[in-house]
């Protein structure tokens, strides 16, 4: 199974999604695009957030420089990152592939996270409550349905909002994976918490 983790923006919980969905399969996990914070980059945070053994933890394709889009990340690094450089690594495992931001976040003049999306991949939508979010969930699921990608289902991340979470599900016919709430911290623990109370759903997409 090939999962790839996306998120309706910046900063909703892709990455601790990640980890969680990572742990729960003892899956393989690849970020091929990591712009910024490359001395605590995200699969830096994902080998500290497992605690199983059997996880491989594959390099970036790109890893640029300066926090920022990814197009401009590597502009600013004198490159232009290319679909064709990307090759996605061989394992027999489950692969956990994380985006980056959203769908649409630019990687150079063409193409975006999007064209990422490899034909065997099932997506996860990661969904954070905020004033706003319906539309970007909606907007990401219609924009992945439009290219005939096949969607697994939706984390929400933070605090529990019932109305937000029916519309969202109701309109788009998902199935809801679970939610990570808004935890005071994440650890091995916390994550190997989530990754208990998900395995199911993980297993049955």
């Amino acid at each position: 199974m090939k999962l790839f983790v996306t998120g309706i923006g910046t900063d909703v919980g892709k990455t601790i999604a990640s980890a969680i969905i990572t742990e729960a399969l003892e899956a393989d996990y690849w970020k091929p695009v990591q712009a910024g914070d490359l001395e605590n980059s995200d699969s830096h945070k994902i080998q500290k957030y497992l605690s199983n053994n059997t996880t491989k933890i594959f390099d970036n394709a790109y890893a640029l420089h300066t926090p920022a889009s990814p197009h401009l990340a590597a502009k600013r690094d004198g490159v232009v990152i290319d679909l064709h450089q990307i090759q996605e690594p061989k394992t027999k495992n489950h692969l956990v592939i994380e985006g980056a931001g959203g769908v649409f976040v630019p990687l150079n003049d063409t193409d975006c996270v999007i064209d990422l999306i490899q034909k065997d991949y099932r997506v996860i939508v990661v969904s954070r409550h905020y004033l706003g979010s319906i539309n970007h969930t909606l907007l990401t699921i219609e924009a992945l349905k439009n290219r005939n990608i096949n969607i697994a289902g939706i984390v929400f991340s933070g605090d529990e909002y019932p109305s937000t979470e029916e519309i969202i599900l109701n309109k788009t016919g998902l199935k809801m994976i679970g939610r990570i709430d808004n935890e005071p911290y994440f650890d091995q623990n916390v994550v190997r918490y989530y990754a208990q109370k998900f395995k199911e759903n993980i297993l049955n997409l």
